[in-house]
């Protein structure tokens, strides 16, 4: 775990930060002002906090409390203007987050670094997707993340911190840019509950509403519950992966803890906000869990849902012993379920060239060859 987590600030919500404060003889408006330099302004040093006198921000900083950016270890621009950001942390672990222009995050599938990152543009639609955890622990037999293993949780200023980088390094305006975050880099959201819920409520108020948020879970059924009664919730995304539990158990081991009737049961009686459905994630493998047949029972499994489907052709990597599925077995999958009544979506691939598409985030430091 990262060392002194107690004098870092980003992560830390107004009322923790002015009971820090007041605990400092302060009054409790300079809580207030920390806050908005820390996640409107995008502050990543006390020195450049000039709302406070200068005797406050020395003392600060002498005490040791700081604001803790991740550092850019690397970044990799694909063909489609997507970037891969290698994110370094201080005690050496390392995560990936990427940028997405012109947005594709699961609620839009229906429809140094300078001279590399597009200049700012008014009006921009992008897509950032961010990492809970340095590695993950779930083992998707189809995923690079999973031949990581999990490393250690991130912290809540972990999260947050990938997100106000890249609005930073991008000149993002929120409130005229229109930002999606999709909570479905590197880890288990669920698995590292609460500090991505944390992270969240603190990125709702650097201005980025939760109705922008996408969280993908693998199906960590307990948190269902507790999940539907937060006061903030991002919109749920549930790997799917699979039409069978025989299946399931092999491709995603944490189906033999909570099967197919269990995350059904669970997916039920979720509530949902008006015009709001369910997203069910479903990568094709090749001859594994594309056919007719699985069509048919995905249809089944889904029948009385209000959900969509986002169907994804397998990202292939280094390995990974599956293969990606001809177009026609995508298209034919894709009808059979539009033709049941359910809105089903291939999602298009991301910066597949620089591994930077969904299930190929593993801290890789080479490419492939276009």
């Amino acid at each position: 775990m990262p060392t002194d987590i107690q004098f870092e600030l980003l992560g830390l919500s107004q009322q923790e930060l002015t009971s820090l404060l007041e605990a400092q003889g302060q009054p409790a408006f300079r809580g207030r002002q920390l806050h908005q330099a820390l996640y409107s302004q995008r502050l990543d040093s006390l020195s450049a906090l000039t709302t406070f006198p200068k005797s406050l921000r020395e003392r600060l900083i002498s005490d040791g409390y700081r604001i803790t950016y991740p550092k850019v270890e690397q970044h990799f621009v694909s063909q489609d203007g997507t970037i891969r950001y290698l994110l370094g942390f201080a005690d050496g672990q390392s995560v990936e987050t990427v940028w997405m222009p012109d947005g594709d995050g699961a609620e839009d599938s229906d429809s140094s670094i300078a001279e590399s990152v597009p200049a700012a543009a008014p009006n921009r639609r992008a897509t950032i997707c961010l990492s809970s955890q340095a590695g993950c622990a779930v083992s998707c037999q189809f995923c690079m993340t999973a031949l990581l293993g999990l490393q250690r949780n991130l912290t809540p200023g972990e999260i947050v911190g990938q997100v106000l980088l890249l609005l930073k390094e991008h000149q993002v305006q929120i409130g005229v840019d229109r930002i999606n975050l999709v909570f479905m880099g590197q880890g288990e959201p669920f698995l590292n509950y609460d500090n991505f819920l944390r992270a969240a409520c603190r990125l709702v108020e650097a201005g980025i509403p939760e109705s922008r948020m996408t969280v993908s879970t693998s199906g960590i059924v307990p948190r269902f519950a507790e999940f539907a009664a937060e006061p903030v919730r991002p919109r749920l995304a549930i790997s799917l992966n699979a039409s069978n539990d025989g299946l399931r158990d092999q491709i995603m081991p944490i189906n033999r803890k909570w099967n197919l009737e269990a995350l059904m049961d669970a997916a039920r009686v979720f509530p949902l906000r008006p015009r709001e459905r369910l997203t069910f994630e479903y990568v094709l493998l090749s001859g594994v869990n594309d056919t007719p047949e699985n069509a048919q029972e995905v249809v089944a499994l889904l029948r009385g849902l209000k959900a969509k489907v986002n169907l994804i052709a397998l990202n292939p990597g280094p390995e990974i012993g599956f293969q990606t599925p001809t177009p026609e077995a995508v298209s034919a999958f894709q009808q059979t379920l539009i033709a049941a009544g359910i809105p089903a979506y291939l999602r298009r691939p991301r910066g597949r060239d620089i591994y930077a598409a969904c299930g190929q985030l593993k801290r890789s430091t080479l490419v492939p060859l276009p």
